[in-house]
């Protein structure tokens, strides 16, 4: 029997080797893998002496070659094809180590040079293990140190079975296509437009123990080559994190990384029902959580800012199943662990990225809501102008808008969410539910509408409750009309021009 082993990630490889070299295995290795088990007195044939070919390019072409190939793709159950490795005085291979140069984390340095990222695009690494893969039933292909020791240990007793070899074919083809995932994004950069062709690249970070319902099945994966985000938080306390508790702390995370002021988010089927900003943490809390008190429980609080123990203690007596963060005190630890149950997670800062949604068939992808908002090149469009107070809670109800399920209405007021309306069929019904919400909070509040007004009652229904002023996109046929509805309370009414659907 023979191995042959070229990895960059050098883990687990002695070890292996040794395993392998105490179980008659012979083996074959190329340049640094070759001079590292030679150190450990390990017997290993370099491919050169192999093929009778040496390494060219300064190693770009070492394992391309019909002496290594043809002894890892012969089929044994071919009298003709072993024939004819012994006609050519070659053997054949049964186990192929391979792990792929780190073009990963190479150009996640930043400024990286092109010509380094270059070299660290592996070739012969998935050729041999697409080479062993494609022969699974009699060559066994290895890409995860993980994998090693359980693999030899059954290879060398000859129970690995037939199901076990297929799932490490699997497993490397898989390998392989994430790798060139990488590089082809790394490539595309920052290209505009949508290519013909697209695959992504993911890696496990949990299994779930369900799904949205016990009776669906769930997983986390990260993007390859991203590194923050909820998929990469650091759990520091409470249970288990379940899959609707990570797409709300998702949701949260998103939207209260909207603002640059300190902000803190409660947030409930993804939708947020509390949203402030104040220069006190806490007073952005307790502001936040003043917008919807009733749904606040059981809910994911989001903060832009390290959680201080003011803040922790502002939340003592609600419920809350998760707690996301950029960081925490001590102080705030020694008040949130003392909550069993709460979970409790530490995100590092993420960048935009596309936008995934899969449909029967297949997925929709598009680039993320993230078109900077100017409410200078606002038009007012009602007979009154806001005061700069309602300028200023127009500019935050319109970032809060885009979080909420359309058809999306929220009331601010004092940069505070004071009643949200979302994800019904129709406009007036959100804004009735959003005046609701509010009750008398409503009156000389401020509204947003995700979308344009199609008829006039949304605003009357606005105007009743004692909103003072409205930002929407605008476009309406009955835009006339719904202007008109604005002008009959009094109040200020201004359109973007652009509209924040979020289905």
């Amino acid at each position: 029997m023979k191995a042959l082993l070229s990895v960059s990630d050098k883990r687990g490889l002695v070890d292996l080797a040794r395993r392998l070299h105490q179980g008659g295995v012979a083996l074959i290795s190329t340049g640094g893998t070759a001079r590292l088990l030679a150190q450990e007195g390990l017997p290993v044939q370099q491919v050169s002496d192999l093929t009778g070919f040496p390494e060219l390019l300064d190693g770009r072409v070492k394992t391309l070659h019909p002496a290594i190939h043809a002894g890892i793709l012969a089929r044994r159950d071919k009298p003709e094809h072993m024939a004819e490795l012994a006609r050519r005085h070659l053997s054949p291979i049964d186990l192929v180590v391979v792990n792929l140069y780190p073009f990963e984390a190479t150009v996640q340095r930043p400024d990286v040079p092109l010509e380094e990222a270059l070299e660290q695009v592996d070739i012969g690494g998935p050729t041999l293990l697409r080479s062993a893969a494609k022969n699974f039933p009699w060559v066994v292909p290895l890409c995860s140190p993980e994998d090693y020791l359980w693999v030899a240990e059954k290879l060398l007793a000859g129970t690995l079975s037939f199901e076990e070899r297929r799932a490490l074919a699997s497993k490397a083809f898989q390998h392989v296509a994430l790798y060139d995932t990488l590089i082809a994004r790394w490539l595309r950069g920052d290209a505009e437009g949508f290519p013909l062709e697209v695959t992504f690249g993911g890696r496990l970070v949990r299994r779930l123990r369900y799904g949205e319902n016990p009776h669906q099945q769930g997983a986390v994966y990260a993007w390859a080559g991203a590194q923050g985000g909820i998929a990469h938080a650091r759990q520091l306390h409470g249970k288990d994190l379940s899959y609707n508790n990570i797409l709300d702390a998702s949701a949260a995370w998103e939207a209260v990384n909207e603002f640059s002021e300190t902000a803190c988010v409660i947030v409930k089927h993804t939708n947020p029902c509390g949203l402030a900003v104040h220069p006190d943490q806490a007073e952005a809390y307790r502001r936040a959580y003043a917008g919807d008190p009733v749904s606040a429980y059981g809910g994911i609080v989001g903060f832009n800012r390290p959680v201080t123990g003011g803040t922790a203690e502002a939340m003592r007596g609600v419920f809350y199943e998760v707690v996301v963060a950029p960081g925490y005190t001590p102080d705030a630890l020694a008040v949130l662990t003392k909550r069993r149950d709460l979970r409790i997670l530490e995100v590092p800062p993420s960048l935009p990225a596309l936008e995934v949604r899969t449909i029967s068939g297949g997925f929709l992808l598009q680039t993320a809501d993230t078109t900077p908002e100017n409410p200078s090149a606002w038009k007012v469009v009602s007979q009154r102008a806001p005061t700069p107070s309602e300028w200023g809670d127009l500019a935050f109800a319109w970032r809060v808008v885009k979080h909420i399920k359309s058809n999306a209405i929220v009331l601010v007021k004092e940069k505070a969410v004071v009643g949200m309306g979302a994800g019904q069929p129709n406009r007036v019904t959100s804004v009735r539910l959003a005046v609701q919400v509010a009750g008398a909070r409503a009156r000389g509040s401020v509204l947003a509408s995700d979308a344009f007004f199609p008829f006039a009652d949304g605003v009357e229904v606005a105007g009743e409750a004692g909103v003072t002023a409205i930002v929407q996109p605008g476009g309406s046929i009955r835009d006339g009309e719904v202007i008109q509805a604005a002008d009959r309370y009094g109040m200020a009414m201004v359109v973007t021009g652009t509209r924040h659907f979020r289905h």
